[in-house]
């Protein structure tokens, strides 16, 4: 049976990425071959499947996104200021029908999405 799940962000300057996610999100790694291939501990996960069009509330959307990449938190604005205390740039904070979300900014990468959700999440045992 699977054990984990593996993710990647593609960086126009994965060196730039690493250092983000080693130094200012303090993630840790393994380097898998001791040339700087830094594989980062990210804690449990989930997947969740979206549309990639939809209608909601007479709104309708759409992406051409394939996958995203987004990172839970249990108090958005103290890991924000923590965050920030080490050189993190964000987007303007959102609130959703499940959670606030900001958008950090990624050295080199496009940026990743941080929410403070408001249901159980599932990778800590809160499915049905």
């Amino acid at each position: 049976m699977f054990v984990a799940l593996h993710a990647l962000i593609y960086a126009d300057d994965p060196e730039a990425a690493r250092a983000f996610f080693r130094d200012v999100l303090q993630l840790p790694f393994e380097d898998t071959d001791g040339a700087g291939w830094l594989i980062f501990r990210t804690g449990p996960s989930e997947l969740g499947i979206h549309p990639s069009h939809w209608e909601y509330a007479g709104d309708h959307g759409g992406t051409d996104q394939a996958y995203d990449l987004s990172l839970a938190c249990d108090d958005l604005d103290a890991t924000m200021a923590d965050l920030a205390s080490r050189g993190a740039v964000f987007g303007p904070s959102a609130v959703q029908s499940w959670g606030r979300t900001v958008e950090v900014e990624v050295p080199g990468a496009r940026p990743v999405m941080l929410y403070q959700p408001t249901y159980p999440l599932p990778a800590l045992g809160g499915d049905s």
